[in-house]
Parts: C-alpha cells; structure tokens; sequence
C-alpha cells in the first residue's frame, strides 16, 4: 500500500531515522552499558554483605535492648519507637536505627524505665526508655 507524503513529510521522516540509527541507536547502548556496570557493581556489593553476614535473632532470654527490640522512648515529651537493626539495614527515616550508631549503642542492654544520654551534634540528648519489645 502506497502512502501519500510531502516532500516536507519525507525529508522529515528521513531526518529522524538518521538521528535514530546514529545518535539515538548509541546514546541507549551507552545507558544501557552504565546501567549493566551499575548492576554488575550492585549485584558485587549484595554478595559481599550476604557472604559476610550472619544472622542474629532475638534472644528473649535476655533482658534489655538487643538487635531486633522494638524500643519505644520518650525524650522532650515526645514518644518515638526505633527498630534496632543492623548497619546494612538501617533506615533513619523509617526508625530503623544499627546497632553501631550512637543512639543504637546508648539503647543496647537498657530496660523500660531507664535513662540514657546520647550526644548530638547540637548537644546531649536524655532519653527516658518507656517499653523494649
């Protein structure tokens, strides 16, 4: 079937397959290399971490904060409740705190009732530790 086209139309249309066999063809094939070598570089870091980790369930034999404890506190009375995780899985944003940040280390072994003091860049910070789950 024969399709009707202007001059313009044509000059156009072979413009555009130009750029897309030339420019077009090599930006996607150089994108597409980044976003291998990023994944190849992610896919490293993961069996790195997996490889060198060990699993550390709750022990509830034990009292006080440990990995896992869910340890709810108040400070300036406001109540916050943190996850304590491991430094692989921390996420401040969702208070999921490691096990190796400041607030993290000042939790660790402390039961409901007591008082621990964390220092901040804007100065000491005292929190009163209302649960651990």
């Amino acid at each position: 079937m024969v399709r009707f086209i202007t001059k313009e139309g044509l000059k156009k249309l072979n413009e555009e397959l130009e750029d897309r066999k030339t420019r077009l063809r090599q930006e996607i094939a150089a994108e597409a290399k980044s976003q291998q070598n990023e994944n190849e570089s992610r896919i490293g870091e993961l069996e790195m971490v997996i490889k060198n980790s060990q699993v550390v369930e709750r022990d509830d034999s034990q009292k006080g904060a440990q990995m896992s404890s869910v340890v709810k506190v108040e400070s300036n009375g406001n109540q916050m409740e943190f996850t304590i995780v491991g430094s692989n899985e921390a996420d401040p944003a969702n208070f999921k705190i490691s096990n190796e940040s400041p607030l993290g280390k000042a939790f660790m072994g402390h039961n409901a009732g007591d008082s621990v003091d964390v220092t901040t860049p804007k100065g000491v910070i005292t929190y009163k530790i209302v649960d651990v789950k």
